[in-house]
């Protein structure tokens, strides 16, 4: 097995989240040397985590809730011997007049509550954008904040 092999599970709607793991998955193998795969969870409902020593898992969110195929995800396997880390897409999580911090616990928090089994070693919440009838509504992406995580997380997952 390669060392650091990780994966990036992740589930979209308005394609943010998987622009946020390419852009992390970019930043592990470049300044990391990592091997990363990239996994849409709608094309793979059920993927094997089995080769990999690193899973991040991304989500989008979507009327204050998350994907139905990230939180199942996490909630149907073992991370006990891999390093975990987690990130979601939400327009309130780049919207200045939000407390990123509370967002934070209202997103993740209350998942990792409702999973205690799951130990991330990280996670963050990033800002999305919002569509309606093809007309960009809002949009707080900033991809500038997510190759900061994903340099920290790196570093985390390099140790």
């Amino acid at each position: 097995m390669v060392k650091n092999k990780t994966v990036i599970a992740y589930q979209t709607k308005s394609g943010v989240s998987k622009e946020n793991a390419d852009l992390i998955a970019d930043v592990l193998s470049k300044d990391f040397g990592m091997e990363v795969d990239i996994i849409d969870l709608k094309e793979e409902k059920n993927p094997d985590i089995n080769n990999y020593d690193n899973i991040i898992v991304g989500s989008g969110i979507r009327m204050g809730r998350w994907y139905k195929l990230p939180k199942s995800f996490l909630s149907k396997n073992d991370f006990s011997n891999k390093k975990l880390a987690i990130y979601l897409s939400a327009g309130k999580a780049g919207n200045p007049e939000y407390q990123h911090d509370q967002i934070m616990e209202e997103y993740i928090g209350k998942i990792l509550k409702k999973r205690p089994h799951l130990k991330p070693i990280t996670y963050n919440a990033f800002g999305g954008a919002y569509s309606q009838g093809g007309k960009l509504i809002e949009d707080f992406r900033d991809p500038e904040k997510v190759k900061l995580w994903a340099d920290k997380l790196g570093k985390l997952l390099s140790e």
